[in-house]
C-alpha cells in the first residue's frame, strides 16, 4: 500500500466536504487551543513566581505570625539573630498611607515598615544613600527609603538624599534609593516606601510584629534554621504552627509547583472533555463517509483491495482530520497565548505540552476512527456493490 498516495486521498476526501469537515475538527481545535493556553497560562504564572521567590535567595526563611495577639515585639527578635547558623534578621509591616512630593500625590506606592537592613536582607540593591539603620528603628526616626521610579518621577533620577517627602501629612527623609527590580516576593520593588517598622507606629499600625524574614549563614543552612526558629518561638513564646508558620523559599516553591501541577490536572481534565467531543464528531463524520462511498468500497474489493487496505484508507483519513485538527489547535492555543502575553499574563506552554498534543491528534483519530474503518474494512464486495 501507498501511503502517501492513501495520505493524498485522504485530503482530497477531507477537502471534497470542507464544511463538514470544518465542523468536525471544530471541537478538537477548541480542546487542544484550551489546552494549550491553560496549562501555558499556570506555567508561566508558576515561573514567574518561583522567579520571584528565587530572587530573593534560598538561604531566606519568612515566618508569620496568624494571631496578632501572639504577635512579637522589636525587642523579641534580637535573640533569634543569636541563634544558630542565623545571620541576620529584619521585620516588616503592610500600611496605608497618603504619599506626598511637594504637595503632589505619589500614585501607586506601596508602603511597608522595615526592620534594620531591610532592603539588603531582600536582595536589593542600593542605588543612591543607604539602607535603614537600627539607630533608625530605635529612634522612631522618620525616614524612608523609596523605589527607584518614584525617584525618577520626582527628582529626575538625581540623588534625593536629605530631601522630603510627606505621609498622611508628616514629613520623612530620604535616606536611600533601591534599584529598580521590578516584582519581588509580591512587591513592586520601583514603587517601594519603606520607613523603620516602629516608626509605622505614627501611622496607626500594629506596634506588635506579626511578619519577619530571616536569612540563614549558607543556602544549605535555611532548613536547619527554619527547625530552629520554629522550636524556639514554641519553646519560648507558645507559638505552635497553628499560630505561625515558618517556611524556607523552597518550601514556597514545592508548594507552588504543588499547586501548578493539581491547577494542570484540572485545565487538563476541562479540556480534554472537549477532546472527547471532538473525537465522537471524528467518528460520527467518518460512519457517515463509509456509508456514502460504499460502493466505492465495493468496486475496491472487487478489483483486488485486501480489508487491511480498505481499513488504512478510512483510519489514515481520520488520523489526518484528527491532526488538522490539532495542528490548527496547538497555532490558535500560542496565538491566544501570545495576546495573554501581550495584556499582561505570564505565558510558557513548553515544547512538551506541544508534543503531547499532537500525540493526543493522533490517538484521538486512530481510537475514534477504529470503528468505521473496521466497518468499512468488514463489507462484502457484493452487498456494497448493490448498496444505493
Amino acid at each position: 500500500m501507498n501511503m502517501l498516495l492513501t495520505v493524498r486521498t485522504a485530503l482530497k476526501n477531507i477537502l471534497g466536504n470542507r464544511l463538514r469537515s470544518g465542523l468536525t475538527i471544530l471541537g478538537l481545535v477548541i480542546g487542544i487551543a484550551s489546552v494549550i493556553l491553560l496549562v501555558g497560562l499556570a506555567n508561566g504564572a508558576t515561573q514567574s513566581i518561583n522567579e520571584e521567590i528565587s530572587s530573593v535567595g534560598a538561604d531566606l526563611v519568612s515566618v508569620y505570625i496568624y494571631d496578632s495577639e501572639h504577635a512579637l515585639t522589636y525587642e523579641d527578635l534580637a535573640p533569634i539573630n543569636k541563634l544558630e547558623k542565623v545571620s541576620g534578621v529584619t521585620s516588616y509591616v503592610s500600611l496605608d498611607g497618603s504619599v506626598t512630593v511637594g504637595g503632589k500625590k505619589v500614585s501607586g506606592t506601596e508602603l511597608i515598615g522595615g526592620g534594620e537592613s531591610y532592603a539588603g536582607m531582600m536582595g536589593y540593591d542600593i542605588k543612591f544613600g543607604r539602607d535603614l539603620s537600627r539607630i533608625d528603628v530605635e529612634n522612631f526616626t522618620k525616614c524612608v527609603m523609596i523605589g527607584e521610579k518614584i525617584s525618577t518621577k520626582y527628582w529626575n533620577n538625581a540623588n534625593p538624599c536629605g530631601k522630603t517627602l510627606k505621609i498622611n501629612g508628616d514629613e520623612y527623609t530620604v535616606v536611600g534609593v533601591i534599584e529598580g527590580t521590578g516584582s519581588s516576593m509580591g512587591s513592586n520593588v520601583d514603587n517601594l516606601v519603606i520607613l523603620p517598622v516602629t516608626t509605622a507606629r505614627y501611622l496607626n499600625a500594629e506596634s506588635g510584629i506579626t511578619a519577619f524574614y530571616i536569612r540563614a549563614e549558607t543556602e544549605d543552612d535555611a532548613e536547619a534554621v527554619a527547625k530552629t526558629v520554629k522550636k524556639y518561638l514554641n519553646k519560648t513564646h507558645k507559638l505552635s504552627s497553628d499560630y505561625c508558620d515558618v517556611t524556607t523559599q523552597k518550601m514556597m516553591i514545592e508548594a507552588v509547583n504543588e499547586i501548578n501541577r493539581t491547577m494542570t490536572l484540572l485545565f487538563g481534565g476541562i479540556a480534554s472533555i472537549s477532546l472527547l467531543v471532538g473525537g465522537i464528531g471524528v467518528m460520527n463524520v467518518m460512519l457517515v463517509s463509509v456509508t456514502e462511498r460504499t460502493r466505492e468500497i465495493g468496486i475496491r474489493k472487487s478489483l483486488g483491495a485486501k480489508k487491511r487496505d480498505i481499513l488504512w484508507q478510512f483510519l489514515v483519513e481520520s488520523v489526518v482530520l484528527s491532526l488538522l485538527g490539532g495542528t490548527i489547535g496547538i497555532l490558535a492555543g500560542l496565538l491566544f497565548g501570545r495576546i495573554a502575553i501581550l495584556a499582561g499574563a505570564f505565558f510558557a506552554p513548553g515544547i512538551g505540552m506541544i508534543a503531547l498534543s499532537f500525540a493526543v491528534s493522533v490517538f484521538v483519530g486512530l481510537v475514534f476512527g477504529s470503528l468505521p474503518a473496521y466497518r468499512a474494512a468488514k463489507m462484502k464486495p457484493v452487498e456494497a456493490l448493490r448498496y444505493e
